[in-house]
This record gives C-alpha cells, structure tokens and sequence, in this order.
C-alpha cells in the first residue's frame, strides 16, 4: 500500500469516527420543535439517571454501561438460562418513571445472532413475582432476524408485538451491526410499531382479534398482563449485546 492509500484510509476511518460520534451526539438533544411538540429525553447520553435494574433500586454494572453515547447491553455467557432462553436471573433495565399513554422513539442496533426487546406498559409489581424478575408487558421485539433462532416464528422477528402479532411485510430491517429507528405509540387501547419509518404492527386492545391472539400467546395465563396502566419502559436483558440511544418520550392525550 502507498503512502498516499495510507493516507486515505486513515482519513476514512477518522470521518467514519467523526461522522458516528455527531450522530451519537445528535442522539442525545432535541430541537426547538421537539421540545415545543412535548418531547424529552430518557437517556442523556452519558449516564444512567432516570433508569434502575427492574425490582433493584441500582443499575448492576455488569448487566449496562454507557458507550459512545449509547446504552449497551453487556453480554453475558455461561450463566443458568430459562428454558427461553432469558438469563435465570435477570438484569432487565427499567425507567423509574412510568407512562400510560405516549410515544417512544429510540434507536438500536444488534451484533449477529442477537435477541433483546424494548418492553412497556409494564408493572414491576407483577414482574417481580417472575422466578428471574423479567420484566411482564408488551415487548418490541429486537433480534438479528438472520441468524437467531427465533426468525422461525414470525411473531419472534425483529419489529413483532412479541409472541402476539408478526411485523407487517412493509417491514425494512437495517443490516447487522447498524442502527435501526424505532417506535411504539400507546394510546387508551390502540397501540403501533413502527420500523425505519413504517409502521409493522397496529393493534388494539379488548377487540376479538387481539384476546384471541393473545389467548394462544404465551401470556394466555399471566392473570393482568394486558390490562391497561402506567407502566415502565424496559430495555430486556435477553444475554446478548445490545445497543440503544435517542430514547425519547412524549406522553399523550388519551
């Protein structure tokens, strides 16, 4: 190689750096408009605040760190696992606030064969009577619809109203290892997924297609699960890595 190819190769990968640490940074802030619309923020970009390990009073360190202006998920190997596959004994990270009804974006990306989610409308009361204290409520499930296993059910690719509703076909799944745009708006009974800017999941609550989808989920015999409330916002640690950033929050009017 010559010194001149040298050169720019180097120049690339510093604007590559250059160029991921102001996205990361414009990840973190709102604009005016945002601000005015009603938007905040839930991560700030460098700390945990506004966030504790679900049924602890702390984050655990070994689960969450922040890097590079984003949440990762710590992955962790070789620990017990229950017959789904989640840690047995869980580390799900949990907004101290909770919201009924709102819009949430976030950002997220996954290394391959990964599986996480983002959960809501979730009651901590009724978490904490699980065996590994993982987080009950809806999940957006989050994976690598590549290469882990769960691709094989529709309703477990990445997008899904998890275990309940498949994503849409007019789904677009960005490549491994690069961020996908999230969101999930809750609304008295109705709720959506959206991906990339187009929406794969609509649903709403207490109609005859969703108990009857929920009636074969795995849910079916978790007495409360879908009842309405103030819930929690949940990043699942499922034992993979992850990352999230851009979490940001507007509640709405029923």
């Amino acid at each position: 190689m010559t010194r001149a190819q040298i050169a720019a190769l180097l120049v690339a990968v510093w604007a590559a750096g250059a160029s991921a640490q102001s996205t990361a940074h414009e990840a973190t802030r709102l604009t005016a408009a945002e601000r005015a619309a009603g938007w905040r923020l839930l991560f700030d970009g460098a700390t945990l605040d506004g966030w504790r390990g679900l049924g602890y009073d702390s984050v655990s360190t070994a689960h969450w760190k922040v890097v590079d202006g984003a949440i990762q998920k710590v992955a962790t190997v070789n620990v017990p696992r229950m017959a789904d596959g989640q840690p047995a004994n869980g580390g799900d990270l949990m907004t101290t606030g909770s919201y009924r009804d709102f819009e949430l974006e976030f950002e997220w990306k996954v290394p391959p064969g990964a599986n996480s989610g983002v959960k809501y409308n979730v009651s901590e009361a009724l978490s904490v009577t699980t065996s590994n204290h993982a987080a009950l409520g809806f999940e957006y499930q989050v994976l690598d619809d590549s290469l882990h296993e769960d691709n094989k059910v529709p309703s477990h690719r990445a997008g899904a109203l998890y275990d309940i509703i498949a994503p849409s076909a007019a789904k677009r799944l960005a490549k491994v290892g690069e961020w996908n745009r999230s969101r999930i708006v809750l609304r008295g009974n109705h709720g959506e997924h959206w991906l990339n800017d187009r929406m794969i999941v609509s649903y709403d609550l207490g109609t005859p297609r969703l108990d009857s989808l929920l009636a074969t989920s795995k849910y079916r015999s978790i007495a409360g699960f879908a009842e309405r409330r103030a819930g929690h916002i949940v990043l699942q640690d499922h034992g993979d890595a992850a990352w999230f950033r851009g979490l940001k929050i507007r509640e709405l009017t029923p």
